[in-house]
């Protein structure tokens, strides 16, 4: 099954990363967020993916035509520039990188990639800035069994604040950052079936507005609650969030790749 990721936004609420470098590319212990977004799905088996790129996609294409050799020894023959790699520590992806346009909507951008989707059947979607330790064999399985042509995974969103009980100025409870205890939001991780390229038209469509809006009218959206692990990388906050799970050994969203 392909796995698409949206990968050509601005990202403009980090803008002191992203003025360099697309949103994606924006590191997490050393490497960048996409690469984490994907061995997410490499966990579960998925190795084929199609990145939907715009801003800086130029990057992201370098990032992976080196990929082999930033991950392996190198030898070079300088006379004939033959390569020779060893210790090679590359994972068995397929990567395709399509140009999406700088300015395109998510779901102009999901719409581009009709004719390389289409004719694969069913396909998976999710953003290029947020991780979660969803199990995706079972966000699959639970898309197949209830028939209907698009599946979104729902979360609640990571609480911002701490949260007091006061009673008369006196605090009877503190809790630092609790998840939001009410409400279930869009946490990507979608699983849909080509017949939703039916409800998206030009670059200015946004997914997450009408076209999710009638899949859900027509009984066609379904709903993964995922209760674990979810956070995204939408502030300079989020991310230092992110680093610092990694660099405690904390990270809940890294499985072995099978």
């Amino acid at each position: 099954m392909k796995t698409v990721i949206l990968a050509g936004g601005r990202g403009s609420r980090l803008s002191e990363e992203t003025i360099a470098r697309p949103k994606p590319m924006v590191e997490i212990g050393g490497a960048p967020i996409l690469v984490h977004i994907m061995r997410i799905y490499a966990a579960a088996g998925e190795r084929e993916f199609v990145l939907a790129l715009g801003y800086r996609g130029d990057i992201i294409k370098d990032y992976f035509i080196n990929f082999h050799i930033r991950r392996s020894d190198v030898t070079v023959k300088l006379r004939t520039g033959e390569m020779a790699f060893a210790n090679q520590s590359t994972p068995d992806w397929t990567v395709e990188m399509i140009d999406t346009g700088a300015e395109t909507l998510t779901g102009g951008r999901l719409k581009r990639l009709e004719r390389h989707l289409r004719p694969h059947g069913t396909f998976m979607l999710t953003y290029g800035d947020g991780v979660a330790d969803i199990d995706v064999r079972r966000l699959v399985e639970f898309h197949r069994g209830h028939g209907r042509l698009a599946t979104v995974t729902a979360v609640r969103p990571p609480g911002r604040f701490g949260t007091m009980t006061l009673s008369g100025g006196r605090v009877d409870s503190f809790k630092e950052k609790p998840q939001a205890g009410e409400g279930w939001i869009n946490g990507g991780f979608l699983v849909l079936e080509p017949k939703v390229f039916d409800y998206l038209s030009g670059d200015t469509t946004i997914l997450e507005q009408e076209p999710l809006e009638r899949l859900a009218a027509d009984g066609q959206l379904m709903a993964f609650e995922h209760a674990g692990f979810w956070q995204p990388m939408d502030t300079a906050r989020d991310r230092d969030l992110l680093n610092e799970l990694w660099a405690t050994g904390q990270a809940p969203w890294q499985r072995p790749e099978r």
